[in-house]
């Protein structure tokens, strides 16, 4: 019968193993103090085997390889994660250009009391066109007759009564309508003057005149203000 008192070679491997795969001190984390936990797991596993039936050392290797693997993932996608911070900060540099100009967005309109220069689109084959305007809570608060033609548009965010409406956020959409039935529906576009360019929670963002947040990626065009 094999006698199992000596250390069986295997023990050597596994603790240069996990010398190699160890975080240095400074970068010690919670995958780090989970690592840990499993070396000391692994060997209490070890020195708790049947002598007459010893865990195959493939076995203390497979498990060892296979949480390396997941940690150095994990440590991959950190370095992701720091490399996008770095590129957004570079595109924050490049939208230093973009202050001062007037810019052209797909996104709800930010109502001040002040009226709002907007893009409406209308198709070729209505008849006649209107904004509807829909509050935060989707209720539609105006309708209001537009030209019958794609272009630029002062929305003055009135009521039916002439008095303007609350200050918010406000969705607007043109509708192209035919005998009186809508044919075509497309938001509009909003146009305001770029104050700033920073970053919010990791994304580019663009600050307009009336205090409005736009993301950078979805300003449609620029252009030099207007005086």
């Amino acid at each position: 019968m094999e006698t199992t008192s000596a250390a069986p070679p295997p023990v050597t491997g596994v603790s240069r193993a996990a010398t190699a795969n160890t975080a240095p001190p400074q970068n010690k984390g919670v995958l780090s103090s989970d690592f840990e936990t499993f070396l000391k797991m692994l060997t209490v596993q070890m020195r708790n085997q049947d002598p007459l039936n010893p865990i195959e050392s493939a076995d203390f290797a497979v498990q060892l390889a296979a949480f390396s693997t997941v940690e150095q993932q994990v440590r991959t996608n950190d370095l992701l994660v720091g490399l996008g911070s770095r590129l957004a900060t570079l595109g924050l540099g490049q939208l230093s250009g973009w202050i001062g100009l007037e810019a052209r967005a797909l996104t709800p309109v930010s109502f001040r009391g002040q009226p709002v220069t907007l893009t409406a689109t209308v198709d070729p084959l209505a008849d006649a066109a209107q904004l509807v305007v829909t509050d935060a809570k989707g209720i539609i608060v105006q309708k209001q007759t537009i030209p019958l033609q794609s272009g630029r548009i002062e929305w003055a965010g009135l009521d039916t009564a002439g008095l303007p409406l609350p200050e918010g956020t406000y969705r607007i959409s043109a509708h192209s309508l035919s005998q009186g039935e809508t044919i075509a529906r497309h938001d509009v576009e909003v146009h305001g003057r770029i104050t700033e360019a920073r970053l919010d929670n990791g994304e580019t963002v663009v600050v307009m005149e009336n205090g409005e947040i736009i993301p950078a990626s979805r300003i449609l065009g620029l252009r030099p203000a207007e005086n």
